[in-house]
């Protein structure tokens, strides 16, 4: 049986996105990383990994993976993701009534945060 281990996001500067990841998401090196990849935990407890690989292939523009962060204040979310350095993306896939929102990371990697609240 297989399960995934870890989420990699390539990025452009592994140092500005450990620190980035790490104000979104609360998340630790595992162990030292170096200029090309890194590896991030929860700090207490199991949980999803998520690497960080320097890459020089272009971000796209509807990514065919993303992560979804679930929020169970979205709004208040999303402003802190954006005063750490996320960008909204204008999406042009939005449905009529959306429980998402995409933002950007500073090197333009795109991800959801979904609306997980009670109403």
């Amino acid at each position: 049986m297989l399960t995934i281990g870890t989420i990699v996001l390539g990025v452009n500067n592994v140092a500005a996105a450990t620190d980035f990841w790490n104000s979104a998401l609360g998340y630790v090196p595992r162990e030292p990383g170096d200029d090309t990849w890194v590896t991030l935990a929860p700090p207490s407890g199991p949980g999803a990994l998520l690497s960080l690989m320097l890459s020089e292939t272009p971000v796209q523009d509807h990514p065919r993976i993303h992560l979804d962060l679930y929020a169970e204040d979205q709004g208040a979310e999303v402003e802190r993701l954006v005063s750490i350095g996320a960008r909204r993306v204008d999406w042009d896939l939005y449905p009529e009534d959306p429980d998402f929102i995409v933002l950007e990371d500073p090197d333009g990697n795109r991800f959801c945060v979904i609306d997980k609240s009670d109403g």
